[in-house]
């Protein structure tokens, strides 16, 4: 019955609009099945640090600022050129990713610790080799990424691309 259905059909399309209807077609093998696009392959980590990297030289020219040979400026014209990138580095940070303390205390007084977590407090002096976490003074309160909020990543060609080229035309 249904071979009926498909001559009918074809007979009429061909009749009237001069083509064969794609899925009678296919059906009989006279053409290829549509092939699925395939997948963009899946992030790296790498891509996310080249991105943020990405953005502060977009917003804040920090990858210029830091591959640039400094020893010729005076201090003053290096101080300048700091205190405007970090502004705009900052406002980077503060729009895209939520940064929040390890330990939310005042460094340079005593901290207790309840865990000696290496990748969570990195503890300097004389430490003891195992046992209960000791306490110390504290020398940085360390950072974590409470939140990310990056845009989504651009093609897999592009990603590796920290700043593009800039040509100007004339």
């Amino acid at each position: 019955m249904k071979r009926i259905s498909l001559a009918f059909r074809s007979f009429f399309a061909i009749l009237f609009t001069g083509n064969l209807p794609s899925d009678v077609a296919q059906a009989f093998g006279f053409t290829k099945p549509a092939a699925a696009k395939p997948a963009a392959p899946p992030a790296k980590p790498a891509d996310g640090a080249l991105q943020i990297l990405a953005i502060l030289q977009r917003d804040a020219r920090l990858v210029d600022f830091l591959m640039e040979d400094i020893g010729a400026y005076s201090d003053e014209q290096v101080g300048a050129a700091a205190r405007n990138m970090h502004e705009q580095s900052r406002a980077v940070l503060d729009r895209y990713v939520r940064l929040a303390p390890v330990i939310d205390g005042v460094e340079g007084t005593y901290t207790k610790l309840d865990s000696a977590d290496p990748a969570r407090v990195k503890l300097l002096g004389n430490v003891p080799a195992k046992g209960k976490p000791p306490g110390g003074t504290l020398r940085h309160k360390g950072w974590l990424a409470e939140n990310i909020d990056l845009p989504p990543l651009g093609s897999p060609e592009s990603r590796n691309i920290v700043a593009p080229a800039e040509i100007e035309v004339e």
